[in-house]
């Protein structure tokens, strides 16, 4: 087989490849002419609010596990190893905080909208900034999302990049417009299926063709692809432990505690246990889609070494690599490619959808209906409009994403930790932060996002003027050193001299950081501001939008001081006064035991109430 050849799919692989599409369609055509029919925004929007946590649990990973996983990940792993790896120990606190903070807080408000709490914490300014920054935000993602195995379908079949894209983005658009959340998520959880076996079935016929497992092993290890854990605490290294670990939690809190993709299928559980148990349930799904994705990685070094299809020119993006290793090693295998491109537009598929409906919920709930009334039916239609103009818009977007010079998987990351990040910063402020004011919150807000411009966007200028680095003559240098000093002592050296400093070290931050850097910027300024300008009053602060986090960490510490505490009764908690008016409605408090439980005690008492400012 000629490597350089191009590579075609053949029928079995384009009839694979058309069923996903069709399937996909054809859930979204069932939830719009079924049940309820999305007559209502409460159905088209939430599922009816009637949603388990098995499909939900599937469907919130589906949405950013996306082809940039797919395809950047193993690509990743094959050029640098299974550093990456690591980034599975920050799903740990990046999903327990959200399952016992975040989400209590917003089941038990009844929100529609995320940024709905960023007014009863703030006041309607900071709400708008809020859901304009996450407009922002998704519509950049999205265009990733799209054009990524549009790429990949036009480096194996030669069929058209923008013509992929449109194909890409109309599917998405039609069953979201049609079919609402159910069909999202329900397709989410086909798509997860589709996307699991793909990957598995590529890693099985790989192992096969790289002479079985005990041969991949060595060919990996001899290698140095297997990565031990890198301890160096230098935030410029682009992946150590501490920026897949600890910046990776930023990151995480970022997608599944704020983001409106994310919230708003919590907010369609039928019951906060269940929206908990959901978030629970991502942890495995996530490690699995990991493991695979890195596994798949590992595969293709065996099966290549270093003789990269990249540097032999076979390909002209990093980004291509694994689509060109299914049609190149697996291409005896016909419908197996087919299979995987499935599985790519599977993973796409999901983020977009879940995308165009999280983006029409707030356009609909935050920026339109507070200020025009319209009756039930109006509002379904104009929210099924907006989820198809979303989708021309993300499509406008690919083009862009085209232009930028980095990785898929960098740059899909790099837009969470510079956008998400300030969000995250907003929430935390409101949440842990009793004393901050709307003024500190909208400067806290603005000042965050204008470091994550700053550092990403200097970042990239940084990186394509220093994309041509005159090679390091190791030759000549460790011939005038003097001989008791070794060749890791000589690396030391030129590492800690070739290391920027000063704006240039600013700019050459590791973009795992991006997220925690411009969150804690947006609490810091936020809370000075707020001091300067006069701190809320505890009594000024909106019922249930503030948790408490002294009584909590007092209630823990006393349970693990005395042990038997647990068979007390623990110190008298208000329940939550739920009545609060949103957009001309009174939603009233949740009033069933089952719907106040907290995962943090064993009493059906809420735990979110008013704290007083410090």
């Amino acid at each position: 087989m000629d490597p350089s050849g191009p590579k075609y799919f053949t029928i079995i692989d384009y009839v694979i490849f058309a069923l996903l599409l069709v399937a996909s369609m054809s859930i979204g055509l069932y939830y719009a002419f079924t049940g309820g029919r999305q007559s209502t925004t409460r159905e088209f929007l939430f599922a009816d609010r009637n949603m388990k946590c098995l499909p939900l649990s599937l469907s919130l990973m589906a949405t950013f596990q996306s082809a940039v996983a797919v395809i950047g990940t193993p690509a990743e792993v094959y050029a640098n190893g299974t550093q990456y790896w690591f980034i599975g120990c920050s799903y740990i606190l990046g999903l327990l905080i959200p399952a016992h903070i975040f989400i209590p807080v917003f089941y038990r408000l009844h929100l529609t909208s995320v940024y709905q709490y960023l007014e009863l914490r703030f006041c309607k300014a900071v709400r708008i900034c809020g859901t304009v920054t996450f407009i922002f935000q998704m519509v950049i993602y999205v265009g990733v999302g799209i054009y990524t195995p549009a790429l990949a379908l036009n480096a194996v079949t030669g069929f058209h990049l923008w013509g992929a894209v449109l194909a890409t983005g109309l599917v998405c658009t039609v069953y979201t417009a049609l079919g609402g959340l159910k069909a999202v998520v329900w397709t989410d959880v086909f798509q997860t299926v589709v996307m699991f076996t793909g990957q598995l079935a590529v890693i099985i016929v790989g192992v096969q063709q790289a002479g079985g497992p005990s041969e991949v092993w060595i060919k990996v290890r001899d290698g140095g692809r297997i990565s031990g854990i890198d301890l160096n605490p230098d935030p410029t290294v682009r992946h150590t432990f501490w920026t897949l670990g600890v910046g990776g939690v930023f990151l995480m809190l970022s997608l599944y505690g704020v983001n409106q993709a994310q919230v708003q299928r919590y907010l369609s559980s039928r019951t906060e246990k269940e929206a908990v148990m959901s978030c629970y349930m991502v942890f495995p799904c996530l490690q699995v889609a990991l493991m695979l994705s890195c596994l798949m990685g590992l595969v293709m070094y065996a099966c290549y070494g270093n003789n990269s299809p990249l540097e032999q020119q076979y390909i002209k993006s990093k980004d291509q690599m694994v689509l060109y290793f299914v049609m190149d090693m697996l291409q005896n295998f016909p419908g197996l490619p087919g299979l995987f491109v499935a599985c790519l537009f599977s993973a796409s598929l999901s983020t977009v959808s879940s995308a165009f409906n999280s983006l029409a919920t707030v356009t609909m709930v935050d920026l339109i209906k507070p200020h025009y009334s319209m009756t039930e039916a109006r509002a379904t239609l104009l929210s099924k409009m907006l989820a198809l103009s979303y989708g021309i818009i993300c499509l406008a977007m690919a083009y862009v994403v085209h232009l930028m010079n980095s990785s898929v998987l960098q740059a899909a990351l790099s837009i969470f930790g510079m956008v998400g990040g300030p969000l995250l910063g907003l929430f935390c402020l409101g949440i842990f932060f009793p004393c901050a004011n709307s003024i500190g919150a909208v400067i806290g807000l603005a000042a965050g996002l204008l470091v994550a411009f700053w550092v990403g966007i200097g970042g990239f200028l940084a990186r394509m003027s220093s994309s041509v680095v005159p090679p390091f003559n190791s030759t000549n240098t460790v011939a005038v050193t003097p001989d008791n000093i070794t060749i890791t002592d000589v690396t030391a050296i030129i590492d800690a001299a070739s290391r920027p400093v000063g704006l240039d070290g600013f700019y050459s931050l590791s973009y795992m950081w991006y997220s925690a850097l411009n969150s804690s910027t947006v609490v810091v300024i936020g809370l000075i501001i707020s001091f300067m300008t006069g701190p809320t009053k505890g009594d000024d602060v909106a019922s249930g939008t503030v948790y408490p986090v002294v009584r909590t960490a007092r209630s823990l510490l006393y349970k693990l001081v005395q042990p038997s505490a647990c068979c007390t009764h623990p110190p008298e908690q208000k329940q939550i006064d739920g009545h609060k008016e949103i957009n001309g409605n009174v939603k009233e408090d949740a009033g069933t035991p089952e719907e106040t439980e907290t995962f943090l005690s064993s009493n059906p008492v809420s735990h979110v109430e008013q704290e007083t400012s410090v």
